[in-house]
């Protein structure tokens, strides 16, 4: 059985201060010994006890007043390490790797040691707060990034414009390309402000009951025009379902895969759509034909920004948010998103979420 580590912190002092009275009393009885026979008087039991026993606490004080600061000193010390670790952090210096044997060092034994814990959670939040940092970095970068790519674009356009030589044929090639990028920043835009209203922890979500195989029916007759252009086989096998869920947020999650599947999907391939569900959990099921997604890229497809294939991406017009979305309103239902694919063989996204009933307020 484990021992509590504070009881043995407990027991550890009281012998150490039983140890001391005891060495300081034991000092005391031979010290007064030697005085009475200097003197020649003998009191009796009672004063000779009382005599040794204030020597005793007068000699144990006097060590204490000795050592004291010695053992203050290294107090003193482990905790003006803590409070700079923490006023690093406070300045957004998040290189912080205290010692783990800091509290060690200062009498904390163990790592079950409270101390101890404390030194750890540091490191721990230390090690968190540069990771956000380093994400948040990151973000920045690829916003700035995804924002200028177009801009550069718009702005080499509309000065080419300016060409009063220029046949009507590029003026129009250059102004489709001005409104497709305008597209491309009005879509970036809108998802960033999905995103930021997701991660917000006032956003409320509405869950009601309703049939999630009528809903995928009606998203991919609604996409008809996109795949039906590209000669796409669409195969859709329903189960009739109900969940409780939010459900235009779950339209946005369907709309994006559907999306994805039909653009990486090429010209006459197929997209396969499977909805089934066992207790307590149900499976919607998105595969495509298309170029698949490579081992190494499908941990990492879900991040913000992140892109498998940088040119057929950029081809497609894609941000890299459209995953991120799913994967954050999925995890917001208490779901997981998932994918498998290989490369050349197409891409297979499933979304699992729990069968639950409505909560009445």
């Amino acid at each position: 059985m484990k021992r509590e580590p504070g009881i043995v912190h407990i027991a550890k002092n009281v012998i150490l201060v039983s140890l001391a009275l005891f060495i300081c009393w034991t000092g005391a009885f031979y010290i007064t010994r030697s005085a009475y026979s200097y003197i020649a008087w003998q009191p009796n039991e009672l004063i000779a006890f009382l005599i040794n026993a204030m020597l005793g606490f007068i000699l144990f004080g006097v060590c204490i007043t000795i050592i004291g600061p010695l053992v203050k000193g290294r107090e003193y010390e482990f905790f003006n390490e803590l409070i700079e670790a923490l006023k690093r952090i406070s300045r957004g210096d998040f290189r912080v790797n205290l010692d783990s044997t800091l509290a060690k060092r200062n009498g904390r034994q163990g790592h079950d040691h409270p101390l101890a814990q404390l030194v750890e959670g540091i490191n721990d939040m230390a090690a968190n707060l540069k990771v956000m940092e380093e994400l948040r970095q990151e973000f920045i970068s690829n916003v700035s990034h995804e924002i200028g790519s177009p801009l550069t674009s718009i702005s080499g356009f509309a000065r080419a414009l300016k060409d009063t030589t220029m046949d009507q044929e590029k003026r129009d090639q250059y102004l489709t390309i001005i409104e497709t990028e305008c597209v491309r920043l009005s879509r970036l835009s809108d998802n960033l402000m999905k995103l930021a209203v997701l991660d917000s922890s006032e956003h409320a979500s509405q869950q009601t009951s309703y049939r999630l195989d009528r809903q995928l029916v009606t998203l991919v007759l609604a996409c008809e025009p996109q795949w039906d252009d590209k000669k796409i086989e669409m195969n859709v096998e329903l189960e009739e379902v109900e969940i409780v869920a939010d459900e235009d947020l779950m339209i946005q999650v369907w709309i994006n895969l559907i999306h994805n599947a039909i653009k990486f999907t090429p010209e006459g391939g197929k997209i396969d759509m499977f909805l089934t569900h066992s207790e307590g959990s149900v499976n919607v099921r998105i595969t495509d034909s298309g170029p698949g997604i490579a081992a190494q890229d499908q941990p990492r497809v879900f991040e913000r920004f992140y892109k498998a294939d940088q040119s057929r991406t950029r081809t497609a017009g894609g941000s890299g948010l459209g995953l991120s979305i799913v994967h954050k309103i999925v995890e917001m239902h208490d779901g997981s998103v998932s994918v498998s694919s290989e490369p050349g063989e197409g891409a297979a996204f499933t979304v699992q979420l729990p069968i639950r009933s409505v909560q009445k307020p």
